[in-house]
């Protein structure tokens, strides 16, 4: 197995939409397990795109680190939200150093295909639901900076900028 860098803001990658994975092969399935181990490389990090391994394709993974466990998702949809919107703070991997306060449904219902092609449903909720739509987030192309009001946006993006340059 190996371990993927982390491609970091301002890739565009992060801000394609990703492709509709139409035929799972054998190398979605190893590029997955390659996800899960770059996940797990980190002892903080619950969740990875795709995009944030630089392949724009529908694929996910997940461990919330709670009853569900692992968890590997293939063109995942959120086909509900439910609940009174909850505000919690968010970091990224492709946004070191950087947190953001980002509104969510407390609750989602999930469709997607598992590793076999088989069509799954997630139901969710609390933190395994935060995570689940800010990596659906990623497949469209969609940042936790992009919770924030305009200005504060554009004030992050050039401190974040000018902060990596000198790095």
């Amino acid at each position: 197995m190996a371990v993927y860098d982390i491609v970091k803001y301002p890739a565009v990658i992060l801000r394609k939409k990703a492709k509709t994975v139409k035929d799972i092969s054998s190398y979605q399935r190893e590029f997955l397990d390659n996800m899960v181990e770059t996940m797990y490389n980190d002892e903080v990090t619950v969740g990875l795109a795709a995009q944030q391994v630089n392949l724009d394709t529908k694929l996910i993974v997940i461990d919330a680190r709670d009853e569900k466990g692992l968890i590997k998702l293939i063109n995942p949809v959120i086909k509900h939200r439910e609940g009174r919107l909850v505000v919690m703070e968010e970091g990224c991997m492709s946004l070191p150093g950087v947190t953001v306060n980002v509104i969510r449904s407390p609750k989602v219902v999930i469709e997607a295909k598992n590793e076999r092609g088989q069509p799954i449903n997630i139901e969710a909720e609390g933190f395994l639901a935060r995570v689940l739509q800010h990596e659906i987030d990623h497949l469209n192309g969609k940042l936790i900076i992009d919770y924030l009001n305009p200005a504060k946006k554009a004030l992050l993006a050039i401190s974040y900028r000018l902060k990596n340059k000198s790095a």
